[in-house]
């Protein structure tokens, strides 16, 4: 057995922090990767004994003392497993060449919950000027009975006796690389470093239970189908008892039976008389305002429009409102008694319009004139 004292370079009353630089240094002159000389990796694996043994208390007295602290298996003696003494000193191993070798230790019960989100549906007029609303929902909760511990009201966690607490199982194996060092999650306590005994018997040891509770929403003015307002705080509870995480509420905005949104306008439909519409009238209209009073010009036809300023849904994220978009639709009668036929006759009499030519708009000449022009020059 050698002189790990003389390996590292160090005083045999050199302290632990000593220790860790002398094998630094020299792990990183000798490790595989930096020297591929094969006496530098045997080298190597004897550095790396030696600091195992000097960095552990236990090792290091029975190292004094004459023993061997390898001999019962360890990387001098071609591998090891052990979730005891010797995952401290790979530990150690790994912050002395690396710096650090990453998150360590048992994991905490204690984590974050996941988010939850849920539809609410609103009316059109909620959507405009916004609202409260009372929602319930069914979440995972802190257990009152454990308090999200957990364990059984008086009891408590005992520690793993495989990992002996540190939540993690460390071995060292033999490659041509030199030693392989490598760690795996306890399979007893799941990682956690501690077994609960005696599991709450009201939430079998999550530390949350399922409940139902009633929030407020504050719905903002101008949300549309597929706005999500958040929650911070109000999702799930997590494993343990931890924080929760948070809820979305997404909005769904029914539809209206007289009103169409497109972006922040909104559309309707007036429809209007044909003698209304020639003679021009006035006419109150509903509004997300209430009543207003829409003139209508003489001569208007069917399909113009009609805008009514800062009467549709307010920008969500800005100042101002989208616009009313009134669509006039002009109806002709289908239906008409003698005298109304007529009457009808005799204005048709009087305009010339007995017998329209049906010509197209706009100075356009009609179909059957361009065929006959086609022809007509040839």
């Amino acid at each position: 057995m050698p002189d790990y004292y003389a390996v590292l370079g160090v005083p045999r009353n050199a302290d632990a922090e000593t220790i860790k630089k002398a094998y630094r240094k020299l792990a990183m002159q000798l490790h595989p990767d930096r020297n591929p000389d094969p006496a530098a990796q045997e080298q190597f694996k004897v550095v790396t004994a030696a600091y195992e043994v000097l960095s552990d208390p236990q090792k290091r007295q029975m190292f004094d003392l004459g023993g061997d602290p390898l001999s019962a298996g360890g990387p001098g003696a071609g591998g090891f497993a052990t979730g005891g003494a010797g995952f401290g000193a790979f530990s150690d191993i790994m912050d002395a060449f690396f710096g650090q070798s990453g998150q360590r230790g048992p994991r905490s019960r204690v984590q974050r919950g996941n988010d939850a989100m849920i539809r609410l549906e609103i009316e059109l007029a909620e959507s405009a000027f916004g609202a409260t609303r009372e929602i319930h929902i069914d979440t995972a909760a802190v257990c009152e009975r454990c308090r999200g511990k957990g364990a059984q009201p008086g009891t408590h966690p005992v520690t793993c006796d495989v990992c002996h607490g540190r939540g993690e199982i460390a071995s060292v194996q033999r490659s041509f690389l030199g030693q392989v060092m490598t760690s795996r999650p306890c399979a007893q306590c799941r990682g956690f470093g501690e077994i609960i005994t005696s599991p709450c018997t009201e939430c079998d040891g999550e530390g949350r239970v399922r409940a139902r509770r009633m929030l407020k929403v504050k719905i903002p003015a101008g949300v549309d189908t597929g706005t999500r307002i958040q929650l911070a705080g109000e999702g799930e509870v997590g494993p343990g008892g931890g924080p929760p995480g948070d809820l979305y509420v997404e909005i769904v905005e029914l539809a209206h039976p007289h009103f169409t949104r497109q972006g922040d306008d909104l559309h309707c439909t007036v429809s209007l008389p044909m003698t209304a519409a020639a003679l021009g009238t006035a006419m109150e209209i509903e509004t997300l305002d209430g009543p207003h009073h829409l003139v209508i010009r003489a001569g208007t036809q069917s399909g113009k429009l009609e805008r009514l300023t800062a009467r549709g849904i307010p920008h969500l994220r800005a100042t101002g409102r989208g616009d009313l978009i009134v669509h006039i639709e002009v109806m002709t009668p289908t239906r008409l008694d003698d005298a109304q036929e007529a009457l009808l006759l005799q204005l048709a009499q009087l305009r010339g319009e007995e017998n329209p030519d049906g010509n197209l708009k706009s100075g356009q000449p009609g179909l059957f004139s361009k065929i006959r022009d086609v022809f007509g020059n040839r």
